[in-house]
C-alpha cells in the first residue's frame, strides 16, 4: 500500500501519463476532526466508488444477484455473528 500525506486542497494523480490513458485525481477537500472528505475528479469511462458499493457490485456480479443480509434480532448478536 502506497501512504502520502496531504495537505487540504493538495491533490494525488493516478494513471493519465503515458501507457496509462484513464486519469484519476485524488484532492483534499476538507479535514475535520476524523473526517477527511476528497475529491475525485477521473476519466469519463473510470468507475469510482466508495469501498462498500464496489464490494456489493463485485459480489453481485460473482453471483448474479443481490446479496442477502442476515436479520440478527437486536440484542442477540455474538462476536461470531456475522451480518453481510
Amino acid at each position: 500500500m502506497l501512504v502520502l500525506s496531504r495537505k487540504k486542497q493538495q491533490s494525488v494523480m493516478v494513471g493519465g501519463c503515458s501507457g496509462f490513458e484513464r486519469m484519476l485525481k485524488v484532492t483534499v477537500i476538507e479535514i475535520c476532526g476524523s473526517s477527511v472528505r476528497l475529491g475525485f475528479d477521473a476519466s469519463a469511462d473510470l468507475p469510482v466508488h466508495r469501498e462498500e458499493v464496489w464490494k456489493r457490485i463485485s459480489a453481485e456480479s460473482k453471483n448474479s444477484q443481490p446479496p442477502q443480509e442476515l436479520a440478527i434480532p437486536s440484542g442477540n448478536k455474538t462476536n461470531n455473528d456475522r451480518v453481510i
